[in-house]
């Protein structure tokens, strides 16, 4: 949502401005890959639920025990 009003000349032209068509990107195997490939590497997931598995350890014995 904007901050400041808009003028009817800005809103008619904005209405009849049309987008450019996608671009397709091909991928560059020199470039470094992102997030979602590096939490797919199994160590990295192994390493995260041997953590979340002592969260969850130390919360149900906060919870149960204390």
């Amino acid at each position: 949502m904007l901050d400041t009003p808009q003028l009817d000349e800005q809103l008619t032209a904005e209405k009849d401005r049309e987008a450019p068509p996608p671009v397709p990107v091909t991928p560059n195997p020199d470039t470094p890959r992102g997030c979602l490939f590096a939490l797919s590497q199994p160590p990295l997931m192994i390493f995260l639920s041997v953590i979340g598995c002592l969260l969850l350890l130390a919360a149900l014995h906060d919870l149960l025990l204390l």
